[in-house]
C-alpha cells in the first residue's frame, strides 16, 4: 500500500503563508493522482485542491482558488500544497491522498471516497 505523510502544518495569523508537504513511500508516486483534503472539527471532510499523475491537470475548491498552488515533483515522491492569505476559516486538519483514477474532475477532487490511500493528517490553525 502507498505510503503518504503529510507535514509543514502549523499555527500562523490571517494572511500568512504555510507551505504542506506530502512525502510517498513504497511505490513511486506518479502512478497516483493526488488530492489535498481538509477537515474541521464536526464538519465533514472537503476536498481541496488536486493534481493530475504529472501535474498537467490541477482543480481547487472555490473556498481556495487564487490562494492556494498545488504542485508535484515525481522524482522526489513528493506533492506541495502552497497556501497564502490564510483565512481563520482554512482551519481544518489537512490530509493528502492519492487515487488510482486519473485526472482531476471535480467528481474526483472533491469526492474522499474515491482516494484509496491517506496520509495520517496535520493540523493547520489560523488564528491571530
Amino acid at each position: 500500500q502507498l505510503q503518504l505523510v503529510e507535514s509543514g502544518g502549523g499555527l500562523v495569523q490571517p494572511g500568512g503563508s504555510l507551505r504542506l508537504s506530502c512525502a510517498a513511500s513504497r511505490f513511486t508516486l506518479d502512478y497516483y493522482t493526488i488530492g489535498w483534503f481538509r477537515q474541521a472539527p464536526g464538519k465533514e471532510r472537503e476536498g481541496v485542491s488536486c493534481i493530475s499523475t504529472v501535474g498537467k491537470t490541477t482543480n481547487y475548491a472555490d473556498s481556495v482558488k487564487g490562494r492556494f498552488t498545488i504542485s508535484r515533483d515525481n522524482a522526489v515522491n513528493m506533492v506541495y500544497l502552497q497556501m497564502n492569505s490564510l483565512k481563520p476559516e482554512d482551519t481544518a486538519v489537512y490530509y493528502c491522498a492519492a487515487t488510482s483514477i486519473r485526472g482531476c474532475s471535480s467528481e474526483v477532487s472533491g469526492n474522499p471516497r474515491l482516494f484509496g490511500s491517506w496520509g495520517q493528517g496535520i493540523q493547520v490553525t489560523v488564528s491571530s
